[in-house]
């Protein structure tokens, strides 16, 4: 893979700790998972790794991100959190004058009750919730999310935690039984919304409404990220996805002539063939994205991904092998194409650090040797600052993974006999967590151990069998020859 700067282990990427807890959710029967810059679902099919990782997704929706402050601070805007703040005007000449006449900053607390009330509105309003859950999910009710046992739904619960450091920021509780769902949740007194010492500049003059509006509006605008989730069906809907939409179009205006049903498609679905629809190259593109796009494209796909725009308005995406130079359609290239070809759109026109990615199987359609080098494009995500779940199957990947994490603890350390190559991509310990799911089971942590890497218990059960399996049969080959 070609040679990229990344940061030194001192430098990693600062993270929001978040944490998200379910109880009887579709057919996990308990999870406690802690987001990890990396995080991992192993497991058999139908255990719930696309759940856990659909709920990343939409409690990510509801809440604009899993970061220092709920979605409300965000969606706000600037307008909005300017006018909030006039419309209180008497309480925040208080908070002023108290700043100006201290060295105190702003805590939740101190904020006047119509505005925390307003800020912590996301977390009360069960109808959002509701409404992004069931989209993302493709449900008429909520009700369908509860796991059944033994014919019997009961009570489902979802937690989110999010902290910094040994603070809490802010947390989310669902519980639905039957028909009934409920919310709640509260953003920690002690949050500081404003940090005099760090956000004011060091000019004496005396702090105004406009001078805490735009320090405030600052750093509510690092916050912000987008979500991106590349579906296991990313293949077909690559191939497809003018096709489906034109499709949708012609029907909307024929609703009126003909009865018409249309079947719907999950939210995670909709939106990533919203994002090629809609897809546009950047005039300026993250330099660290835009790197890994192109070594993705060089050292897996040995080719590149093209966009044209087409008179219908859509995009269609093309395939220039190096080879011969020619562009094809993708649905006349090799299966791993359509599979990475998103990987690689979004890379150069899309992600950002800070941003949340969700892959499930990376390794769909992929050699193995090209498994292994999607683990590096995994890490140098990690190292440009993107938060990154996958769901994967591939015993290569975890293997490669395992040797990112040893490397990275290796430099950790101080090794210098490292390979120029090694010296390049790698992850933390800290910064991969891998969870085993299980069909009626707890889900649980694989901690990562120097020797064995990261070894699923039934990737061991299989492995055996296998063996165990080939020595008969070898057996009995010796004896009937």
């Amino acid at each position: 893979m070609s040679e990229s700067k990344t940061p030194e282990t001192s430098e990693m990427p600062k993270y929001p700790n978040v944490k998200i807890a379910v109880k009887n959710f579709g057919p996990i029967a308990e999870a406690a998972i802690d987001l990890q810059p990396l995080t991992v679902f192993v497991g058999p099919s139908n255990t719930g790794k696309t759940y856990f990782s659909t709920l990343i997704y939409a409690l990510d929706g509801v809440f604009t991100g899993h970061s220092k402050f709920p979605g409300r601070f965000k969606r706000l805007g600037i307008h909005g959190f300017k006018d909030l703040l006039n419309q209180n005007w008497d309480a925040i000449r208080s908070i002023l004058k108290k700043l100006n006449t201290s060295d105190q900053s702003i805590k939740f607390s101190d904020l006047p009750p119509e505005i925390r009330a307003s800020l912590e509105s996301d977390l009360k309003d069960p109808e959002s919730t509701a409404n992004e859950l069931k989209r993302c999910f493709d449900l008429n009710s909520i009700t369908e999310l509860i796991r059944l046992k033994n014919g019997q739904r009961s009570e489902m619960n979802v937690s989110l935690e999010v902290r910094r450091e040994n603070q809490r920021l802010w947390n989310f509780n669902i519980e639905s039984c039957g028909s009934n769902f409920a919310v709640r949740g509260s953003v920690n007194e002690d949050l500081m919304i404003y940090d005099k010492d760090s956000l004011i500049s060091h000019s004496h003059k005396e702090l105004d409404i406009d001078d805490l509006f735009f320090r405030v509006a600052i750093e509510l605008d690092r916050h912000r990220e987008k979500r991106f989730y590349l579906p296991a069906a990313r293949s077909g809907i690559m191939q497809s996805h003018r096709v489906i939409a034109s499709s949708l179009v012609e029907r909307a205006t024929r609703g009126g002539l003909t009865p018409l049903e249309v079947p719907t498609f999950s939210g995670i679905v909709a939106d990533f063939m919203q994002q090629l629809i809609l897809y546009k190259e950047s005039e300026e593109p993250d330099k660290e994205m835009q790197h890994l796009a192109d070594v993705l494209e060089s050292d897996v796909l040995a080719g590149q991904i093209l966009m044209k725009p087409t008179p219908s308005g859509y995009p269609e995406f093309l395939y220039r092998p190096q080879e011969t130079g020619e562009e094809v359609r993708l649905t006349r290239a090799a299966s791993m194409v359509s599979e990475l070809a998103p990987v690689v759109l979004f890379l150069r026109s899309g992600i950002r650090p800070g941003d949340m990615l969700i892959i499930e199987e990376p390794e769909a359609h992929l050699h193995p040797g090209a498994q292994t080098e999607i683990a590096l494009t995994l890490a140098g995500l990690v190292r440009a600052g993107v938060r990154v779940v996958i769901t994967t199957h591939s015993d290569w990947l975890l293997k490669e993974i395992a040797n990112l994490i040893r490397i990275g603890d290796l430099k950790r350390r101080g090794v210098q006999q490292l390979k120029k190559m090694e010296s390049i991509h790698w992850l933390l310990p800290e910064e991969v967590g891998t969870w085993w799911f299980q069909k009626d089971g707890i889900v649980k942590h694989i901690p990562f151990d120097p020797t064995e890497g990261i070894e699923p218990k039934d990737y061991e059960d299989v492995a055996y069998k296998l063996y165990d399996r080939s020595v008969n049969l070898q057996d009995l080959l010796e004896k009937a020859g």
